[in-house]
């Protein structure tokens, strides 16, 4: 299988790109909004990049292994209270906008909520039903992003794995 991979050195440069990209948009998020798992590490970095403190996490549900995934992504516990982002400028981070269902959900969970949202991630697929505001790069290939290539040091047993 042709896969997208992403190192560590090339997500850094992918990070500060996507940052630059933002910022020049003069969209100046009060709260970053992670889509966990794959949005924590680009939330995390692009928080430092923003210089914004405010960083949330939202678990979602979707993929359950490569190109195998739930009909519709699911929000897992805990849950956020969308109060908490009541006039926020909020943007919504994640790794890559495959299908867009994911980010999609998300979005319309901070509908009615926000000041305004907008979404950021590293890569996006044509198939994306949700175009995203900021994208590093484009491709229809599956990817390798560093955080989640190799196994698990410690596989964990009974535990649902979101």
């Amino acid at each position: 299988m042709d896969r997208e991979i992403l190192t560590y050195d090339l997500f850094g440069q992918g990070i500060r790109e996507l940052a630059q990209t933002v910022a020049d948009s003069d969209f100046a998020p009060d709260i970053l909004l992670a889509i966990a798992r794959g949005g924590l590490v680009p939330a995390g970095a692009l928080a430092y990049a923003l210089d914004c403190k405010n960083l949330f996490t939202i678990s979602v549900e979707f993929y359950t292994g490569i190109d195998s995934r739930l009909d519709v992504p699911v929000m897992l516990p805990p849950f956020l209270d969308a109060s908490d982002l009541d006039e926020a400028k909020v943007l919504v981070v994640d790794d890559v906008a495959d299908t867009g269902k994911t980010l999609e959900l998300v979005h319309e969970f901070c509908g009615g909520h926000v000041a305004e949202v907008r979404t950021a991630v590293l890569y996006e697929k044509p198939r994306s039903i949700i175009k995203a505001d900021f994208v590093w790069r484009r491709t229809d290939r599956w990817i390798n992003f560093p955080w989640s290539t190799e196994p698990p040091v410690t596989p964990r047993r009974d535990v649902r794995d979101a």
